[in-house]
């Protein structure tokens, strides 16, 4: 399937729900983070949730007898990839809610677009530089400085707690065009890059954790939150979620897929607020709505017609693989 040409056409009752339930699922993942980290050090809690997103893919891979790559080269490409996409910015996120709410992580993620665009203009060339992608990305970095409140000074676990939540997206704007310039074009299903793309992640984290953070505790040492909030992490919000990701590109097309972008903080933000009661300054919900606005300017949103989304998804609940968006 070429996400590309794939229309956006298809009746709303046929896509919306798992439209939802996707956002609902990535938007919860920061939720679980935050619970996760209580107990674990951020890169034991990535190593346990790609371990099971890994797990997962590997059963729905088998059901749809799908299979691994075989060739070398895409390999070596997807351990960037799975460096950058996956080991890297979810520890980052771990770290990153340490230090702030679960629904100010959520909001970082929305920069993702903004920060694959330029990368995909400059470094890799994937995609050309309009002056509707300029002031889409000028908006974006008024919206970043907003969150920030910069004019309340720089420094402390906070401020620090969002750099490190906005290194995670900047991870995703390098694994993104990335992927897209060295991947995209193999013949493989995205299922089949995403799961070799964990399996690599995993062996990634399962080499550093115990010189970072030492051995991870067994599921039996844990609370129960905990180990829940791992799971579904990784067989949710990791592994299942990208089945129902490529479900929804296949029925909606890949522009109305990527629009899922502009619900998941909304998610997080809702999330946080009733399962955590945490509260956000005024300013973090109004730079979110204009980092916001500055992806759909850059996308094309408010166009007549549409262009293809640059960039698909960078949330940290699930992997990118091409062809497939992600």
């Amino acid at each position: 399937m070429n996400t590309d040409t794939t229309p956006d056409n298809a009746p709303v009752g046929a896509w919306l729900p798992g439209f939802i339930a996707l956002a609902a699922i990535w938007g919860s993942s920061f939720l679980f983070i935050k619970v996760g980290v209580a107990e674990l050090h951020p890169v034991q809690l990535t190593l346990y949730r790609v371990v099971a997103g890994a797990l997962t893919l590997l059963v729905v891979l088998a059901v749809l007898r799908d299979r691994l790559p075989r060739e070398p080269r895409v390999w070596a490409h997807l351990t960037v990839v799975a460096a950058f996409g996956v080991a890297v910015p979810f520890t980052l996120f771990g770290y990153g809610e340490q230090r702030v709410e679960s629904m100010l992580a959520g909001i970082w993620n929305a920069t993702t677009p903004l920060i694959v665009l330029p990368l995909a203009v400059l470094v890799f060339r994937t995609e050309r530089l309009t002056l509707r992608r300029a002031v889409g990305l000028g908006l974006g970095f008024v919206g970043v400085l907003v969150v920030l409140g910069v004019w309340e000074g720089i420094g402390g676990a906070h401020f620090t707690g969002q750099l490190m939540c906005f290194g995670a997206a900047a991870c995703y704007g390098v694994a993104i065009p990335y992927q897209k310039r060295f991947v995209a074009g193999s013949t493989h299903s995205g299922l089949s890059l995403s799961t070799a793309q964990l399996l690599l992640a995993a062996a990634q984290l399962a080499i550093v954790t115990p010189f970072v953070a030492g051995l991870p505790p067994l599921p039996t040492d844990l609370s129960a939150g905990v180990v829940a909030s791992v799971l579904t992490l990784g067989a949710l919000g990791t592994g299942l979620a990208f089945v129902i990701n490529m479900r929804n590109i296949r029925v909606a097309g890949a522009s109305t897929a990527s629009t899922v972008t502009y619900l998941i903080p909304i998610f997080a933000v809702l999330i946080g607020a009733v399962a955590l009661d945490e509260r956000l300054n005024w300013h973090q919900p109004v730079g979110a709505l204009i980092v916001l606005l500055g992806v759909a300017v850059s996308q094309g949103v408010f166009s007549r017609r549409r262009s293809s989304p640059v960039v698909g998804l960078g949330a940290p609940a699930a992997p990118v693989a091409e062809p497939a968006r992600r």
